[in-house]
């Protein structure tokens, strides 16, 4: 299986609201009402492409979901780096599991 590992971060000068709006569209995000009354759930894009989150910034995807990524990453004006990796057992048994 061919690797990418992606780095990224926004502009400095981004609004706190422009980065939460990212960060809910890439990992997605589980929300409630005021008071617990109604339970919803935000979709992201990473929610559908198998990966692995290393730190704040840094995910390990598969070579042919990159595209996907660098599109929404360019949405946003994000300053992004691609690197080919070669992977360890568990990394690729991750990146397996997720794919139906």
């Amino acid at each position: 299986m061919r690797t990418s590992m992606i780095a990224f971060r926004l502009p400095p000068s981004t609004e706190n609201r422009v980065m939460l709006k990212f960060v809910r569209g890439l990992y997605g995000q589980d929300s409630s009402s005021w008071k617990g009354r109604y339970r919803f759930h935000r979709h992201g894009i990473l929610e559908d492409i198998p990966h692995r989150k290393f730190i704040k910034g840094v995910i390990l995807i598969s070579t042919v979901d990159v595209p996907l990524v660098v599109k929404y990453l360019n949405e946003y004006r994000a300053q992004y780096y691609i690197a080919s990796i070669r992977i360890t057992p568990d990394d690729e048994e991750v990146l397996h599991r997720a794919i139906p």
